[in-house]
């Protein structure tokens, strides 16, 4: 074969990845538009811009929850739940990950916990944000504990593990989660009856997601509930 054509192949084919890249990463779940409400915060919570996220600052002082979100899901799609969670003095910081995919910043929570000085760190994630959270949380003596919003962990945990998925969740892959178990020693469990998987956000449904029985917000109360409860 001419050396012209095979140059002109490999050119063609090193084209369509980087445009398949390029649809990849911009091809991601927007944020409802009823959350930019939440952008300006509430009478007790304020919202403030950080270095690579949101600080929900609300009433409490000593503890705060680092959020990882779910693969190719805007990250203010969680505002509504963790603007309730901050109202409950526990103060939650959003992280804005690259391409939204946390995998491309498993340590971001570094720059948070090297720039703030609270007693309690805990840190949070959605599906494959849960499973980079998980990867993440032995890295530092600094953490009090996990909270997996449908999702796993793919390595041992050492610390107290509160693991959320709700009834009717069809993305979270269940095998997996359950053979992750017994890589958490100290687990809390809760099962929402009648939640599904993109309920935990505000971004509309998820592709393969089951259809969920209940309300965004029973759904995210629920959450808070078990959250608050762990956290105490």
């Amino acid at each position: 074969m001419n050396k012209k054509i095979i140059f002109a192949l490999i050119a063609i084919i090193i084209l369509a990845i980087f445009a398949y890249g390029i649809y990849y990463v911009n091809d991601f779940y927007h944020a409802d538009k009823d959350v930019e409400s939440y952008l300006n915060g509430t009478d007790d919570v304020k919202v403030i811009q950080t270095g690579n996220g949101l600080l929900l600052d609300g009433p409490g002082n000593d503890t705060a929850l680092i959020f990882y979100p779910g693969a190719k899901v805007e990250y203010t799609s969680y505002l509504p739940l963790f603007t309730q969670l901050s109202h409950e003095n526990v103060d939650c910081f959003l992280v804005e990950m690259p391409f939204n995919l946390a995998l491309l910043n498993e340590n971001a929570a570094d720059d948070i916990m090297d720039n703030y000085n609270y007693t309690k760190y805990y840190i949070s994630g959605h599906s494959l944000g849960g499973v980079v959270a998980s990867n993440y949380v032995n890295h530092t003596n600094k953490t009090d504990g996990l909270i997996l919003l449908s999702g796993y962990p793919t390595v041992k945990i050492e610390k107290p593990v509160l693991s959320i998925y709700g009834s009717e969740d069809k993305v979270l892959n269940i095998e997996k989660y359950n053979d992750s178990k017994s890589l958490m020693d100290n687990l809390t469990e809760i099962i929402i009856k009648g939640g599904n998987h993109a309920q935990i956000g505000n971004y509309g449904p998820q592709e393969g997601d089951g259809i969920a029985k209940i309300t965004p917000e029973k759904q995210q109360d629920e959450i808070r509930k078990a959250i608050l409860e762990f956290i105490d």
